[in-house]
């Protein structure tokens, strides 16, 4: 015990004690557990109630293919493959509102099919018993929920609610155009059987069953509009899934698997499709024109056989001579190759102009009058100009010229122009060198034709016709068989790898263990957050080790919660935990009276920094210990201004100090002895005018110092020091001065001014004492201060002190009112 005053007095500590910031933590263990809860509960709320987004996803392959029985070597004089699209180009085809426009009108993606669900209307296309067979030249109600009820096996009624002003929206979706329609009724309501018409002014469907019905099930219905409908399904994901490799990942999120399966699927089909029609795009515009030059060689052959027949009749002339079928055999050859050569020369003049005087290029570029001369590069370069050409149209309806892939496709189309106006050069030069010899030959058959009688001269030239429309009419059927099998046979670029598919894939959004995990993370950081927001703000005093920290006055104990409605707590209740820290002070407090070297009285003076602070109630017990130790005590109420001793002793403040000092009533006159052996009490008596000059007057000195002489300690209650400086005054007749603090009540910044007139040497033998402590607040190790701060031992106590019971909230509010401890 000797050293508890170097103890006490020891330098301000300036170390973070981690220890007691992780007690005061986790004594908020049940704020934690609340937020936790109430965190996961938020939690589980948040994953039934947001609507569950899933996500699926097809791979293809996009790499141009040929088909090796009809490439630019074969007979068929055009190319039937044609250069493949970049991957960016598909990409953004995918994306476009052209393409999706096609993939949301064949699904009739714009029908909607719902079901009352627990927190919304529910997606359940392809899970309905049944589907819109809709006719889409007819108006449709345009936004408005129509209820599907099964009221049989095949039988359903159909229900809905007009707007209130009429005026109702009506939708045709094969036009894409809105118009209004008047109703008479507020509402509509009707019974069909499935696959019957509902043909009404406003409303033109049936519907398909697809499933057993189930009696008394409610579906809803909604068509929507078609440019939403596009806009919302055209943002699809295509992502390259290796860099530089031609598969593409297509992948789609929604809220509906069976909706995701049959976009992926069908978007995947149209691109297909669309690359195949690009592809064969002149190639089926060349098969047309040998179909319908065929028809015209066909009528042509006959003619001329017909002409024929009446020739040789009618000149008796039937078969030409040797020499004839000479000059026939040579003539033929060199005529047949002459047209042919002016008819191809004719074509490229047309192409030419075709393609200087365009900027797109499509269906009505000029295809070749005779297909069996002309050129391969030719055909190639213009299956690939008006490809790209076609791409670019489509891309220039979802992005603008600047886009890269724009850009891109139009450089590309520059460089197949020049090359094809290359081309183009070249083979006329080709061609106009052949003209010039086959016309020298030419010549020299007809002198040689020119020999031979008029009527074999005219037969010859019947023979040469029929000859030459035979050739092509032959050549032309064989070419239109084998246009419309390559065609049919046209391989696509695309290739599905993996289709789109429901596997049982789990939602994407919300994730039930990420939204726990967000939860428990948010459950943890709110009360932190509460925890250090409350650190910082607070100033106000909760541990002994606070007060040592901050403080160079030495802590001489605590003393615990009064839980007693009177402040008697030692008499009433001597074997209580409270009756024992004020023991504890009692063996304590002698340190300060030996420092005070004084034999005899002791005077013992007790503030505090502000009201409330329980300074009277230590004063009253500090007393009390003293008397019940067999020492003769008197206690003095000299907080003159809010006496409040008399209560707890249920006496009434009529007469005290202030009559003594005003001369009024002697000292005898104003000392009560109590029922507390040894214990006399002196009030403070009526409220005066001037209670500083009554305390400072000669008749005060006097009086505590009779005092001294007839008591063994005096005790001294004085007014709290931080309000008025009448108690720093009287610490002149202190042997030892307590000064009072409450824990959770009084701020840091009171002691201030009493602990540097401590430092000054202003004042002496002073310490203070922490009241009100309890070992269960959120600022302790828990566990108590122990006998050195005359506390118990926390829970280990338990047999050696009281038991106070433990109060009910109610009781709690009410002794609140009750208590005074000030």
């Amino acid at each position: 015990m000797d050293n508890l005053n170097k103890l006490n007095s020891s330098p301000i500590q300036a170390n973070v004690d981690v220890k007691g910031y992780l007690f005061k933590v986790l004594s908020y263990w049940k704020l934690f557990f609340v937020t936790i809860i109430i965190a996961l509960i938020v939690a589980k709320f948040m994953n039934d109630y947001k609507p569950k987004i899933y996500s699926l996803d097809t791979v293809v392959s996009v790499k141009e293919e040929n088909n090796p029985l009809f490439s630019t070597g074969t007979n068929i004089a055009f190319n039937w493959g044609g250069a493949s699209d970049a991957v960016e180009t598909i990409k953004v085809v995918l994306t476009s509102r052209t393409h999706n426009e096609k993939v949301v009108k064949k699904l009739n993606f714009f029908i909607d099919y719902l079901k009352e669900g627990r927190y919304r209307l529910e997606d359940v296309y392809g899970y309905t018993p049944f589907v819109v067979n809709l006719n889409t030249s007819k108006p449709q109600l345009y936004g408005k929920l129509l209820q599907i009820e099964i009221t049989g096996e095949d039988t359903y009624k159909l229900s809905l609610d007009f707007n209130e002003s009429h005026s109702n929206s009506l939708i045709t979706y094969d036009t894409n155009k809105t118009s209004i329609y008047n109703s008479v009724e507020t509402s509509f309501s009707k019974e069909f059987k499935v696959e019957e018409e509902i043909n009404t002014s406003f409303l033109s469907f049936s519907l398909k069953k697809t499933k057993k019905f189930k009696i008394g099930e409610k579906y809803f219905i909604r068509f929507n509009s078609f440019d939403g409908t596009v806009g919302g399904n055209r943002f699809i994901s295509v992502v390259g899934i290796t860099n530089g490799a031609s598969m593409l990942r297509l992948s789609k999120s929604g809220t509906n698997k069976n909706r995701i399966v049959d976009y992926l699927n069908t978007t995947v089909l149209i691109l297909d499709k669309d690359k195949q029609e690009q592809k064969i795009l002149y190639a089926k515009k060349t098969k047309d024109y040998i179909d319908e030059f065929f028809v015209k060689e066909q009528e042509s052959l006959k003619r001329i056989e017909k002409e024929i027949g009446a020739y040789k009749e009618k000149n008796n002339i039937y078969n030409l001579s040797a020499e004839g079928n000479i000059v026939f055999n040579e003539s033929i050859n060199i005529e047949k190759e002459q047209k042919d050569i002016l008819e191809f020369n004719q074509y490229l003049n047309n192409l030419r102009t075709y393609i200087t005087s365009h900027d797109t290029y499509g269906e009505n570029v000029p295809v070749p009058a005779l297909i069996s001369i002309q050129d391969g590069k030719i055909s190639g370069e213009i299956a690939n100009l008006i490809q790209k050409s076609t791409l670019r149209e489509k891309l220039r309806g979802s992005v603008t010229d600047n886009h890269p892939d724009v850009i891109k496709l139009s450089n590309s189309i520059n460089l197949s122009k020049n090359n094809l106006l290359e081309n183009i050069a070249t083979l006329k030069v080709v061609n106009n060198n052949k003209l010039k010899k086959l016309s020298s030959e030419l010549s020299l058959s007809k002198s040689k034709l020119k020999r031979l009688p008029k009527t074999e001269q005219g037969l010859l030239q019947f023979q040469k016709n029929y000859e030459i429309s035979e050739a092509n009419y032959n050549y032309l059927k064989q070419k239109s068989y084998e246009a419309g099998t390559a065609i049919a046979a046209n391989v696509s670029d695309v290739k599905i790898i993996d289709s789109a598919k429901d596997l049982g894939n789990g939602p994407i959004y919300p994730k039930p263990s990420f939204n726990y995990l967000i939860g428990l993370m948010l459950g943890i950081v709110f009360p932190l957050f509460y925890i250090i927001t409350k650190e910082v703000l607070d100033n106000k005093i909760h541990t002994a080790e606070e007060i040592q920290n901050n403080y160079a006055i030495p802590v001489l104990g605590v003393v615990g919660k009064n839980h007693d409605n009177n402040n008697l707590a030692v008499f009433n209740k001597p074997k209580s935990s409270v009756a024992e820290s004020f023991r504890a002070l009692r063996s304590n407090i002698q340190f300060l009276f030996k420092n005070a070297q004084k034999d005899g009285s002791k005077t013992l003076i007790l503030t505090s920094s502000v009201s409330g602070e329980g300074k009277t109630m230590v004063s009253i017990n500090m007393a009390t210990v003293f008397a019940l130790s067999g020492k003769k005590t008197v206690l003095i109420g000299l907080d003159l201004r809010k006496p409040k001793i008399y209560d707890d002793f249920d006496l009434t403040n009529d007469v005290g100090v202030v009559n003594h000092l005003i001369n009024q009533k002697t000292l005898d006159e104003i000392i009560i002895n109590t029922q507390v052996p040894n214990l006399d009490l002196i009030l403070s008596g009526p409220i005066p005018p001037n209670p500083s000059e009554l305390l400072l007057n000669e008749t005060a000195d006097k009086m505590i110092k009779s005092l001294q002489e007839r008591y063994d300690y005096v005790i001294i209650d004085t007014p709290p020091v931080g309000l008025v400086s009448d108690a720093l005054e009287l610490f002149k007749y202190g042997d030892a001065i307590i000064y009072v603090i409450r824990q959770n009540y009084s701020e840091k910044g009171m002691m201030r001014m009493i602990d540097d007139k401590y430092k000054n040497k202003e004042v002496s033998n002073i310490s203070y004492v922490l009241n009100d402590f309890s070992v269960k607040n959120n600022y302790g190790y828990g566990y108590g201060y122990g006998y050195g701060y005359g506390y118990g031992y926390g829970k280990y106590g338990n047999g050696y002190h009281e038991n106070e019971e433990t109060k009910g909230i109610f009781s709690k509010i009410s002794s609140l009112f009750k208590r005074n401890n000030s």
